[in-house]
């Protein structure tokens, strides 16, 4: 793949320098407006020959909806103009000849594709993967080979993105701190957790995903790599209809899905409401290899897992847009889901043997998992538009409530290298219910200025409240004795309060910037109330963001940014309670852990609106880093725990480039190349390395006819290493195919993820004394079938996407499986 993708992109080069090499004759000027005449930018202009529509040059319009074609030869010509939302909008014909090199074309107005779908017949799908000017958007609604998957197997394809399967940490271009919205609202989850959700969270409900690297001032300043922002479908239709999607699948074990989506808009009102249910069983495996240094001896631990387990989960989503006015809009939105994760006769077999390699123990741990989580939200939003010109006041009030239950059994028997008993089993359960509560309130102002400029400002402020209290007890004598050594109640709260300005403008005809400013006031308390340790934090930063743009010529805009960001501890993280895997493994939680700060610079060039480059630089001060091991080994215990790093810097390359092999196929290509330091003090001496990494995406689409159409994507991690992980290269394969039924308003799918099972994860520890090697193994072959059904009214608008006051703070609240 890697040979194949490099190719591609040394082609595309040569053709660019061809292109180049053209004399200068004639240019064409023109300006792309919208209904009121208003210019639009950034709109994909292309002049084609008038006679078959064969493409001659392309453009991408200024911020002012203005656009040119230099060094065009003598010929009679349209402009077509092209932009999502929008109608497909070509000018009328005009010629250029040698007494006429010069064409100022009448503005060209493009209306709504909304207003007129039915006149309009839509023959163009959007690709998987497409790379726009500040984001890459990841087209999930319309993929083959996301059918009927879930949003974590999605992720996993996307250019620049990486898993940690066996951590569950999510990595944007080599570096964690990914803070994940869905619909502009953050999901307060801890960073296992996320991953846990996003295991959950079926691709089908998902109309598309956003990577935004370097958000303005305006989104809270948390998430030092950028935000993932998961865009959740909606209907775009007047009158009564809906979507009806049955799914099902196979791996070891089986999978259903089912999502059901309404949408109701007449006169002044917008209803809509979606159901979905996910049910997966699946499994996980493990091998651990740990050589423990004790005094002048060594111990080795071998040790196996297999833990199967099953998943249930209902989601909720349904709101109501009341058009007061022209003016004047006010909404309502409830969502919710319960989640229920089991984990039954799950088994660790371990292997203890002395410097000799003879056998001294041999524990047998059965592990038994029940959580459920379950969470509530309610917004209320308001929007007035002052002058249907862009001047608009926004506010939006919110209440997240989430509620868990967690039960973990742990029971151990101790055998001999012959099997025979030697020690009395071990018999241990944990309980922790959870509860955290979110308040929120924000409001944003929106200021048109003259000349194109743009003015913004807001406030925000959240109040977080979370109370888990585990209660750990010991099986003795037939009962259950607590245990007061192992059990704790952590409470936790936390204010923040923000405001934020920001403008955006023109510097001249072809450059404009954007500039802006947050300052986030953080105070918070953590009280470890059996332990009776408490921690207070306050504190107060400033959060600069400056983007500036410069559009080179017709074909290359070239964009700089910097940036600010600061990303707190997740919740359960700073929770100190310890959770064990079996008696000599557990993770434990850091009350101490301090926010992480990031400072970052990107450069990106974008030609011809398709081709794209970005280079990064960013450095990162008091990283977070999970996972990091550590070990007792007087008694043989292993450990992780999420502490502070003193720096990582990164620098990271992205090329993005599309190409048409011919009418019927189409491809997406990706690199992602990035260099990692981490550098600090741990465990008494300098933890100090650096690494070079890359990750490799490719897409194909292919049109077969008769209603027929086929994907197969690729994607490949080359080794690397997060905090002190090495991890070696991961990569896996996709392919469906899917065909048009009942008068086309019926979809079927069928799609295999991963065939030759080579998604797996095998890492190595090594730092002081801590040497260990683990290897990973999950369900991630599967064969899956999906149908989907559209009925009712299909020419309806949507209702209006919310980023609503808790868009900042879910992200961090955990307990999700």
């Amino acid at each position: 793949m890697k040979t194949f993708i490099t190719s591609t992109f040394i082609a595309a080069l040569l053709a660019t320098t061809t292109w180049a090499q053209n004399p200068v004759r004639g240019t064409v000027r023109g300006t792309v407006v919208d209904g009121a005449g208003k210019g639009l930018e950034f709109v994909t202009m292309m002049l084609v020959k008038a006679k078959d529509s064969t493409l001659v040059k392309g453009a991408v319009s200024d911020v002012s909806g203005k656009y040119d074609f230099e060094s065009i030869g003598a010929g009679q010509y349209r402009v077509l103009a092209q932009q999502l939302g929008f109608r497909k909008t070509y000018s009328e014909a005009f010629t250029l000849d040698q007494n006429h090199p010069f064409a100022e074309l009448p503005a060209l107005a493009m209306l709504e594709e909304s207003k007129n779908l039915n006149e309009v017949k839509i023959t163009a799908k959007k690709p998987f993967i497409e790379q726009e000017i500040d984001r890459t958007v990841v087209n999930v609604e319309n993929s083959i080979v996301s059918s009927g998957s879930t949003a974590l197997e999605v992720l996993e394809k996307a250019p620049g993105v990486t898993i940690d399967r066996q951590t569950d940490q999510l990595q944007l271009k080599g570096k964690s701190g990914v803070i994940v919205m869905i619909d502009g609202k953050q999901t307060y989850l801890s960073s296992a957790d996320v991953a846990n959700l996003l295991k959950n969270t079926p691709s089908d409900n998902i109309e598309k995903i956003e990577i935004i690297t370097n958000p303005s001032s305006k989104y809270d300043a948390a998430g030092n790599v950028g935000i993932i922002n998961i865009r959740m479908k909606k209907n775009k239709n007047f009158g009564t209809n809906g979507t009806l999607t049955l799914g099902a699948g196979y791996g070891r074990f089986e999978k259903a899905n089912t999502n059901l989506s309404l949408n109701h808009r007449v006169g002044k009102i917008n209803a809509f409401g979606n159901y979905s249910y996910f049910h997966n069983r699946r499994f996980q495996m493990n091998e651990i290899y740990r050589t423990i240094p004790n005094g002048t001896s060594l111990t080795y631990f071998e040790q196996n897992s297999y833990r199967p387990n099953r998943f249930d989960g209902h989601n909720v989503r349904a709101g109501l847009d009341y058009f007061v006015s022209k003016k004047s809009t006010i909404g309502f939105l409830t969502t919710g889901f319960i989640n229920d994760w089991q984990q039954l006769n799950a088994f660790n077999y371990t292997t203890i043997k002395d410097a000799n390699g003879n056998i001294t123990l041999k524990p047998t741990t059965n592990v038994g998992v029940k959580n459920k989580w379950s969470n509530l939200t309610g917004n209320v939003n308001y929007k007035y538009d002052f002058d249907g010109k862009g001047r608009e006041l926004t506010a939006d009030m919110d209440y997240s409530y989430f509620d868990g239950d967690s039960y973990n059994n742990l029971s151990t028997t101790y055998q001999d290298a012959k099997g025979n008993t030697v020690r009395p089993a071990e018999i241990v359960r944990n309980i922790m219910p959870s509860a955290i509560n979110i308040w929120a309130f924000k409001s944003d102002y929106v200021h048109p200025m003259a000349k194109g400029g743009k003015f913004e400002a807001g406030v925000k402020s959240s109040y977080v409240s979370s109370d888990n209290n585990m209660s750990y007890d010991d099986f003795v004598d037939g009962r259950w004795v607590p245990n007061a050594g192992q059990s704790n109640q952590f409470i936790y709260t936390e204010k923040i309060n923000a405001v934020y300005t920001n403008y955006s403008g023109k510097i001249d005809k072809r450059t404009t910037f954007q500039a802006g400013v947050r300052v986030e006031n953080t105070q918070s308390r953590g009280n470890s109330v059996t332990l009776n340790k408490v921690v207070d934090r306050s504190y107060t930063n400033l959060f600069p963001t400056v983007f500036l743009s410069r559009q080179l010529d017709t074909n290359n805009v070239l964009n700089l940014s910097y940036s600010r960001r600061i990303d707190r501890p997740n919740y359960q993280n700073l929770n100190p309670f310890r959770f064990y895997l079996d008696p000599y493994t557990y993770k434990e939680g850091n009350p101490y852990l301090r926010p992480q700060f990031t400072n970052s610079f990107q450069l990106t060039h974008v030609y011809k609106g398709a081709f794209s480059t970005s280079l990064g630089y960013s450095r990162t001060t008091d990283v977070i880093v999970d996972e990091v091991p550590g070990q007792i080994a007087e008694k043989n215990i292993t450990y992780v725990i999420t502490d502070n790093l003193a720096t990582q810097d990164n620098v990271n390359l992205t090329i993005s480039f599309p190409v048409r092999v011919n009418k019927w196929w189409t491809m997406q290509n990706n690199v992602t190349a990035y260099y990692n330091r981490f550098n600090s003090p741990y465990l008494g001496a300098q933890y100090n390395v650096s690494f070079v990494a890359y990750n490799l995406y490719t897409s194909n689409s292919f049109v077969l006819g008769k209603g027929f159409t086929a994907e197969l994507s690729g994607w490949y991690n080359s080794p690397g290493v997060y905090g002190f992980y090495r991890y070696q290269p991961q990569g896996a394969f996709s392919m469906g195919v899917q065909k048009s039924v009942l008068n086309k308003k019926g979809t079927l799918k069928v799609n295999i993820n991963d065939p030759l099972w080579l998604n797996r994860f095998n890492g190595i520890a090594q730092y002081q004394d801590i040497n260990f090697r683990v290897k990973a193994g999950w369900e991630s072959r599967i064969v899956r079938a999906t149908f989907t059904y559209r009925f009712g009214n299909q020419n309806v608008k949507g209702a209006r996407q919310r980023q609503s006051a808790t868009s900042a703070e879910q992200s961090r609240a955990g307990g999700n499986n």
